[in-house]
């Protein structure tokens, strides 16, 4: 009886345990979940900006229509390739991260082209959207921050012990992270 009275003692005690991780763990990945739908709304912002960027540079610069086409594209590459939250991997959030890597490398050449442009510079709109871009682009930064803490919070989470024996059970795998661009890890070559 002793014996019987020990295993459930064990067990409610396992059982509440369980319960407090398993609540704290869906706490965590909700955070993910939401972080990660930060990190595609300012994306969408930067792609929502586009449009009207390159309307106002065609203006100026038509004889720039690779430039433009090549922007273009790479936004609709870029908007085409979503991932929802449940279904993030490292393969997912590679392919999602080089889209977006690609549309601000087209953006970072449709800028450079506009310095040879004064007029555009000196365009009113041009300066609100460019503004409104830079803008954008601090917020995907800060949103990419977060989602990167709230990961790693996750991801320690569920390989703590005892939480790492259960938590496969309930289906918690690690989320992956972002990673550096390729290239990133060399300074820039600055020239005067």
């Amino acid at each position: 009886m002793k014996k019987i009275l020990n295993i459930l003692i064990v067990l409610v005690l396992a059982s509440s345990l369980t319960g407090c991780n398993y609540n704290s763990l869906v706490e965590k990945q909700q955070a993910v979940d939401q972080s990660w739908a930060e990190v595609e709304n300012q994306y969408q912002r930067r792609a929502d900006l586009i449009p009207n960027l390159v309307s106002t540079v065609k203006g100026y610069a038509s004889h720039e229509s690779s430039t433009l086409e090549k922007v273009t594209e790479a936004r609709a590459k870029a908007t085409s390739i979503t991932i929802d939250a449940d279904n993030l991997n490292k393969e997912t959030l590679a392919k999602y991260q080089q889209a977006q890597g690609e549309l601000s490398q087209a953006l970072k050449s449709l800028l450079s082209v506009t310095e040879a442009y004064p007029d555009l510079k000196a365009n009113e709109n041009f300066i609100n959207l460019q503004t409104q871009l830079e803008g954008t682009e601090n917020r995907v930064t800060t949103a990419r921050g977060r989602y990167t803490q709230a990961v790693a919070t996750y991801n320690t989470a569920i390989k703590k012990f005892p939480t790492i024996i259960y938590a496969g059970w309930f289906g918690f795998t690690p989320k992956p992270q972002f990673q550096a661009e390729a290239g990133a890890s060399s300074a820039p070559k600055v020239e005067f």
